[in-house]
């Protein structure tokens, strides 16, 4: 078992092992006063293991209270907040209490943007069912829903209180489902880890999990300890985001997250190629990498679609927006850009 310490605003440590989910109990007794828990979680997560976790917190003196959604990226929306939040009112819960968020990131984004706002803030736990939400969503305090204009564009910084990334559920992970989550690890050796992309090349990530997810979760550590609101070094972790975030909207939110998140960064390295700002072999070698965990590098959408839909992302600020740009092997930038130019970023990504 390993454990990182996240130095945040509140500080809360990241436990990855196995068996953790039957600790549930009695790490949520040490953390509230009160003795109801709500646990959220999806259609798919919640029948594999939403009694094990309540049998946990019953054993603690819970009440325990499940809201389960259906799974989806199109389910983290202000329909399935609203419901949430009622689902809470209703149930009587206090600022004593908490929220427990069960499953991956669409899970957790959700169940913090409850917690973070329901009585201005209740008690939160993140137990990551998914590499993707193990590895990164669930670290570092950044919870939203999506609106019909773009993701993750309502939300707020709202850090949890513990993070138990129980390693016995990626056992059950569909093949496709496990890849998204290495699209997550292969971004962090992109932005600064030309170690850890050396180890994906030659050992798969399901020979050592514990340790290459350690790995990630503190370097985000060190990146939200850094910029906890997002305003500078963290913005690195964004790798691949901007223009996948635009992959997600023109699939309908269809395409996973990973999926397009491995994408991005393919778009956007042959684009920093093009502009001389990366080696040429960087490329090719990335591509091979995504290849080899079973992830894809090219958009079935035309520079105009990926466009419009990438001026919604968030991270445009006026008539500028960032990019997380390679410029070697396991380095990256921020870049800012004027949007006037994004148009040939992703022509030039496309291989236009």
């Amino acid at each position: 078992m390993t454990t990182v310490t996240v130095r945040a605003s509140r500080p809360y440590e990241v436990t990855i092992g196995r068996g953790l989910l039957d600790t549930v109990g009695r790490q949520a007794a040490g953390q509230w006063k009160g003795r109801s828990a709500a646990v959220v979680s999806d259609s798919t997560v919640a029948p594999l293991y939403l009694n094990r976790v309540k049998d946990s917190l019953e054993r603690a003196g819970f009440r325990v209270h499940s809201f389960v959604f259906p799974a989806g990226e199109d389910q983290k929306n202000g329909g399935t907040y609203l419901k949430l939040l009622e689902f809470l009112a209703a149930r009587r819960l206090t600022r004593a209490d908490g929220l427990i968020a069960l499953g991956g990131g669409v899970v957790g984004d959700l169940a913090g943007f409850a917690a973070a706002t329901f009585l201005r803030g209740i008690g939160f736990l993140q137990l990551p069912t998914t590499l993707l939400a193990a590895v990164d969503s669930s670290v570092g305090g950044k919870t939203a829903i999506d609106l019909t204009n773009g993701k993750n564009l309502a939300g707020a910084f709202y850090q949890p209180q513990a993070v138990l990334c129980d390693l016995d559920t990626l056992d059950t992970l569909p093949a496709e489902v496990f890849s998204d989550g290495c699209a997550e690890v292969i971004k962090y050796g992109m932005i600064g880890d030309p170690a850890l992309l050396a180890r994906l090349e030659t050992v798969d990530f399901r020979a050592d999990p514990e340790e290459l997810a350690a790995r990630c979760v503190a370097q985000k550590r060190d990146l939200v300890e850094q910029d906890e609101f997002d305003t500078g070094a963290r913005q690195l972790l964004n790798l691949g985001h901007t223009l996948g975030h635009g992959v997600e909207a023109c699939s309908g939110y269809t395409a996973s997250h990973g999926r397009a998140v491995a994408i991005g960064m393919t778009l956007v390295t042959r684009a920093a190629v093009a502009f001389g700002r990366c080696p040429a072999e960087v490329l090719p070698r990335l591509r091979r990498l995504l290849e080899r965990y079973g992830l894809p590098d090219a958009a079935a959408y035309s520079a105009q679609a990926l466009y419009e839909k990438t001026l919604s992302d968030k991270k445009r600020s006026g008539n500028t927006i960032s990019l997380v740009v390679p410029i070697a092997w396991g380095a990256s930038q921020l870049v800012r850009i004027p949007v006037s130019e994004l148009p040939a970023w992703i022509e030039r990504g496309l291989g236009l």
